[in-house]
């Protein structure tokens, strides 16, 4: 199904004020309701590695599979949707892809890269995340955050060791308690979320949201959020202008009308002609 009609993207990357390269990695195809950003850390170019392999490795193998199979249809022997298994599976591949070139290449050492994909199918989008990269919602004048950090931050929030208004002003923001890369294996956290239309998404590196207070961010695609494009760029220059830290990356995804999968007939039509 394609679902460019559906589904409008814009997307920016940048260096930020302070880092000589960028190492976070994004990706969307939007015919398939892909979309896919990477935050890398490692030395000298590692993590931009890291960050290039996991987006190139999930975004090839989902477009083959989603040329065969229906991400809303439910696998028979495990139960599970196709849309699951699918992020599962290929992010285990990119997570392999990642450790086996650290472990065999010296200068890539330790190197590993947060996550966050989304995959929109039937009126609904499956989303998996490993680390600190953030998925957002707008909802009319709602703002949201949707995923939650793999962090020591989250981690002593959730504990109550310290508040929320506290982490703001932690040193520990970039410790991630889960990685893409980093171990043989990993579990990505995968979570199903009906979308609406006039409904926009915002996929984002830590460069954006340790950068800009989370009203803000959604004060600006309230106001901007006609013009995504608009929008993505604003983003990262209020990161820039507030230090520009880290490296920027943004993701905007709005749902302009709905995308029901094709059931019955429509659908094996469709599979025949594919």
């Amino acid at each position: 199904m394609n679902l460019a009609a559906s589904l409008e993207v814009a997307s920016v990357s940048d260096p930020g004020m302070v880092r000589s390269h960028n190492e976070d990695s994004v990706s969307t195809d939007i015919r398939h309701g892909l979309v896919v950003l990477a935050d890398g850390m490692g030395g000298y170019n590692a993590g931009e590695v890291a960050s290039g392999m996991a987006t190139t490795v999930i975004v090839t193998e989902l477009q083959g599979l989603l040329e065969r199979f229906q991400p809303h249809e439910v696998h028979a022997k495990s139960g599970d949707k196709y849309a699951t298994l699918m992020l599962r599976d290929q992010v285990a591949k990119a997570n392999t892809s990642i450790f086996q070139a650290a472990q065999s290449q010296p200068q890539y050492a330790g190197m590993g890269t947060t996550l966050v994909v989304v995959l929109f199918y039937d009126n609904r989008m499956m989303v998996a995340h490993i680390g600190d990269s953030r998925l957002y919602r707008l909802r009319g004048d709602q703002f949201s955050q949707v995923t939650r950090d793999h962090s020591l931050l989250q981690e002593q929030i959730d504990s109550g060791m310290i508040s929320a208004e506290q982490a703001k002003h932690s040193q520990n923001k970039n410790l991630v308690t889960r990685a893409l890369g980093i171990d043989a294996t990993v579990e990505p956290e995968i979570r199903e979320y009906e979308t609406q239309p006039g409904d926009i998404y915002l996929l984002c590196s830590d460069g954006l949201s340790d950068m800009v207070e989370d009203e803000d961010i959604g004060l600006t695609l309230q106001t901007l959020g006609a013009n995504l494009n608009l929008a993505a760029q604003q983003l990262v220059q209020m990161a820039n202008d507030n230090g520009g830290r880290d490296n920027i990356s943004v993701i905007l995804v709005r749902v302009r009308e709905p995308y029901p999968a094709a059931r019955g007939i429509f659908a094996k039509l469709a599979a025949w002609f594919r």
